[in-house]
């Protein structure tokens, strides 16, 4: 995201302005106290960075402006610099950037070592003063400091012929200084540390004499005469190929008094430095303090262990690496703090750590670091290199023969960690990041996943007191669940209500019961959840973060690619490869191959910042409805493939039926599948997700088609396998389409109520939500609908004894199917018809109808209606006493039920075939058949277990099993009387000859 510049006052205390800090030797930055403040864009930062190298002297806009953009100033240069120059003057103060005759100037104490540049310039003076005076050791400690202040190239990445000069500029003068510091160090006789510094240096600027001269001297100091004169050689050769010169006299005479062996080349013109603490070797332990209520993860921390232990003990590996990733929050530092103390005896030489802040703007340079590390390993700094990879050779070097451990906390990337991992056997390293180090060598790599719910518990209650837990356990399970079991957010949630007494555990699950206020409860002091998912959000590419934003406004558990696909309008390739990265920053996790889920929190971050940044174009314009922009373009489009895909897994199942041309239209598409087994199982697995986009329409202009993705969806609840997200879904539906006074969506969302309360064999509640879809379809001239709901209400009819409104309903039904040209609707409909006559004595006729609609299942193909069709002729040629024929038509709706996973179905025709049996004096493969209609549920709920368990008695008492069959009928009993089913007498009567007794 782009930095928002602060809100700061016009005047500031002249403590304010004592506390700024400025740096030109390395990035362009200033400083408030310890605060880093932000000094805007590159050009920005160009102005201040001329300013302050006038070191007080005043600027004219014209001279700015070519400090800027040399020769070629854009049109609107002199606004531009006004603009950056006001930024800049609210971000310091007035009393600190001067406006003077057009110009500007940055004014500040002499002497106060507020600019980097203007303290190194007075370290030099005093360094030379100091020569002069005789005391070299004083000099050389002074530029010393005066070097310490270069952090990286100077005035990085700032444009301009300007600052290109200046930076030559203090380049050329930094080398000064290291030639004059160098020089003391060889007249200290500090010949031998030098070499190493004096080869980088050659070889960074071979074309430097007197860096040469210097190189010559310190080996033939250190009685490496041979490689002194070769130095001349090759800079003789080097100067001839290059600039076709000589060596200038002084090189040229110091190779001569090489040759001659001058006894005064080997005395060094001022004492040498003292040893300083070179005979104790330094032993770092910079580890920070592990926390004293450190909670579970005992599997991670023996893993983690283990593995240190192995690198340490004899016989090690050459270096060991664990990497633990996770979501920001969850807990790694904790984690690696608290093993690597473990793990402390095993490292006796030291312990490094450092937190490489790769989740922040401003990530920890590789070679920084190196240099802190050499510094705490005892290296003297004028022996740690300039480069990367003589820092990284001689830490390796240092750490040769020890054991030490290396914590490398909050890392970015593999390419920063490279540089700063031992690579010697008895070292380790212990590395932290949000991203999986999958490119990083030999790495023992850990995800690190959210708590268990009683480690959460647990660590609440350590901080909250076990006395406040224990009296409200409901309420403080409500507290870590609504924390996602987040270590960070469970910190924080204990740490306010353990400050405040005054609170119950209710009062704090509460407050995060509201999902919209959450996250901001969840901060204390300088601790946020939202602030650590900022950092990784911060991160991201453009594409990266709308991905990440769009994708978590879907209310779904999880979402498979090919959704994830819709809702970006993009590639699936490409889709993919957007999410695999967002799975490799931990702001998202990979429940499955191909399936995608946010942590709670992360989600409710994720819709947080869709709000904020998903916004219509143009400045308070609403968007046209042919925009697709942002959120509402998003879930439109989740939606349409939804609804697409089920309604081609739809018509796959039922072929001919018109219900598919009947749904809203869909602008984006589903996926199209090539046969029944695929389309079954796209259904199922998206069943969940599926049902919450459905919710998520209600309200919106959306609602229409969530509800006909409802209908379409039906055999989620004819299956049994989601029936209650179903029938919840279908509820809100109606309520939503109430609200909005929308017949048409509220017949059809009733319409998917009455199946599902059918299905479960709720028949009051079935009839009055029949009704009321009956009298809103026919309101708004929805005569698919009608004929659905008349069919419903046939067989609720049928329940009900009422045979003969049945027979007027599925007459209603076969009507209305039939002038809409569905004959699959029309066969199910004289199922019912079948049904009812057999309800009325009419058995020839029953089977009669029944063999009719079978003819026209049969002509459609081997579909799930087929089964129903074989299901409603077995019925009727059981009541007709043809039972073999009867048990043959139940066998093959037995095997379509099965193929098209309708678990109630097969359950309900198991009982029927258990029946058949019985009336055929087999009791027990009745029993047989019966226990497995038990075992998979039945159309009509609890009613329905009720009559199988029945059947079951009567089988087990035809069997001798007195016991068990009283066992059934006694359930069953109990089923009837609660639902309040007339049966209930019939097995009272079964069960009166026992009481008797």
């Amino acid at each position: 995201m782009a930095d928002v510049e602060p809100r700061v006052p016009e005047q500031r205390s002249s403590e304010d302005f004592a506390a700024l800090r400025f740096g030109v030797l390395g990035p362009v930055r200033a400083w408030r106290g310890a605060e880093l403040l932000p000094t805007g864009s590159p050009q920005q930062r160009a102005l201040l960075a001329a300013l302050l190298l006038r070191e007080g002297r005043t600027a004219t806009a014209g001279e700015l402006i070519d400090a800027l953009w040399g020769d070629d100033p854009p049109s609107q240069a002199l606004a531009t610099v006004r603009t950056y120059a006001s930024r800049l003057r609210k971000l310091f103060g007035t009393d600190i950037l001067l406006s003077e005759s057009g110009g500007y100037a940055i004014r500040m104490p002499r002497g106060s070592g507020a600019l980097d540049l203007s303290a190194a310039q007075e370290l030099a003076a005093d360094a030379e003063k100091a020569r002069s005076g005789g005391d070299v050791r004083q000099a050389r400690a002074l530029l010393n400091k005066a070097l310490n202040l270069w952090d990286g190239e100077v005035l990085a990445n700032l444009p301009g012929p300007y600052m290109e000069t200046q930076r030559a500029r203090l380049a050329e003068w930094r080398l000064q200084l290291l030639e004059s510091r160098l020089e003391m160090d060889l007249e200290q006789g500090g010949h031998a540390e030098a070499v190493s510094e004096l080869t980088a240096l050659t070889a960074a600027h071979p074309l430097r004499e007197r860096l040469r001269e210097l190189l010559m001297l310190a080996l033939y100091r250190s009685g490496r005469r041979a490689e002194a004169l070769a130095v001349y050689a090759d800079t003789r050769r080097l100067l001839a190929d290059e600039l076709g010169v000589d060596p200038r006299p002084g090189l040229s005479d110091l190779q001569q008094r090489i040759l001659r062996a001058d006894p005064a080349l080997t005395e060094p013109s001022a004492p040498p430095v003292p040893e300083e603490a070179a005979a104790a070797p330094v032993r770092p332990a910079q580890l920070p303090a592990t926390v004293p209520d450190f909670t579970g993860r005992a599997s991670f921390v023996a893993e983690l262990s283990d593995v240190l232990t192995a690198a340490s003990g004899e016989g090690g590996r050459v270096m060991a690496v664990s990497a633990l990733a996770g979501i920001g929050g969850v807990g790694k530092t904790t984690l690696a703090v608290h093993v690597a103390h473990q793990a402390r005896a095993a490292f006796p030489d030291g312990q490094l750590y450092v937190d490489l802040q790769g989740a922040g703007a401003r990530a920890a340079e590789p070679e920084t670091v190196l240099g802190a590390f050499l510094r705490a390993l005892g290296t003297a700094d004028s022996a740690i290199p300039d480069t990367l990879e003589e820092r990284a050779a001689l830490y390796r070097s240092v750490l040769d023969g020890r054991r030490v451990l290396v914590l490398l906390d909050n890392a970015r990337d593999a390419a920063q960690v490279r540089p700063l991992l031992p690579g010697t056997a008895g070292c380790a390293a212990l590395v932290t990041a949000r991203v999986r180090m999958v490119d990083l060598a030999g790495a023992h790599l850990v995800d690190l996943d959210v708590m268990s719910p009683e480690e959460a518990l647990l660590l609440f209650t350590r901080i909250v007191g076990e006395e406040r837990v224990a009296a409200e356990r409901e309420a403080a399970l409500d507290v870590v669940a609504a924390c996602g079991f987040l270590p960070l957010a469970i910190r924080i949630a204990a740490s306010r209500l353990a400050a405040r007494r005054t609170w119950t555990v209710s009062v704090l699950a509460a407050k995060l019961a509201d999902e919209r206020r959450r996250l901001d409860e969840l901060q204390a002091g300088d601790l946020a959840v939202k602030a650590t998912f900022e950092l990784g959000y911060g991160q991201l590419e453009p594409a990266q973060a709308r991905a990440f934003r769009l994708l978590g406004l879907a209310d779904g558990p999880d979402m498979s690619l090919a959704a994830a696909a819709a809702v970006l309008d993009l590639p699936e390739d490409e889709t993919e490869d957007l999410l695999e990265s967002l799975v490799d920053t931990s702001l998202l996790e990979s429940a499955s191959p191909g399936r995608y889920r946010y942590h709670d929190l992360v989600r409710l971050y994720a819709r947080a910042c869709a709000e904020r940044d998903e916004q219509p174009p143009g400045v308070g314009a609403p968007p046209t409805p042919s925009e697709q922009w942002g959120r509402a373009a998003a879930m439109s489009r989740l939606l349409d493939f939804y609804l697409a895909t089920a309604a081609g897994v739809y018509a796959i199942e039922r072929p001919g039926d018109r219900l598919v041309d009947q749904l809203e239209p869909t602008e984006h598409p589903g996926l199209v599948f090539a046969e029944g087994s695929a389309a079954l199982d796209w259904l199922y697995s998206e069943a969940a997700p599926l049902l919450a986009c459905v919710r998520q329409s209600a309200g919106s202009d959306r609602l229409r088609r969530g509800v006909d993705l409802l209908w379409a969806a039906k055999d989620l609840t004819e299956s049994g396998a989601d029936s209650h997200q179903y029938e919840t879904t279908a509820s809100a539906m109606c309520e939503a389409a109430r609200k909005a006074g929308d017949a048409r969506a509220e017949g059809r969302a009733r319409t998917t109520l009455t199946n599902v309360l059918l299905v479960s064999g709720r028949i009051a509640q079935a009839a009055e939500q029949a009704r009321l879809a009956m009298e809103l379809a026919e309101s708004a001239g929805d005569a698919h609908a009608v004929s659905w709901v008349a069919n419903d209400r046939c067989i609720i009819s049928l329940h009900q004894g009422r045979y003969a409104d049945g027979e007027v309903f599925a007459e209603q039904a076969i009507e209305g199917y039939r002038a809409a040209g569905n004959s699959p609707g029309e066969a199910v409909a004289l199922c019912n018809l079948s049904r009812a006559h057999l309800g009325m004595g009419n058995t020839v006729k029953a089977v009669a109808i029944a063999q009719r609609a079978l003819a026209v299942q049969t002509a459609i193909g081997r579909t799930m209606r087929l089964a129903s069709g074989h299901f409603t002729l077995g019925v009727a040629l059981t009541r007709a006493g043809r039972l073999s024929e009867a048990l043959g038509q139940f066998n093959d709706a037995l095997c379509i039920f099965g193929d098209h996973r309708q678990r109630l179905w097969e359950g309900t025709t198991h009982f029927r075939i258990a029946e058949v049996h019985l009336a055929a004096h087999r009791p027990a493969p009745a029993a047989q058949h019966a226990e497995q209609a038990l075992a998979l549920g039945c159309i009509g709920g609890d009613r329905m277990r009720g009559t199988v368990l029945t059947l079951l008695g009567r089988a087990l008492s035809a069997l001798g099993q007195a016991d068990r069959a009283r066992a059934c009928w006694r359930d069953a009993l109990g089923l009837y009387e609660q639902c309040g089913a007339a049966e209930a007498d019939e097995v009272r009567a079964l069960l009166a000859p026992v009481t008797a007794a």
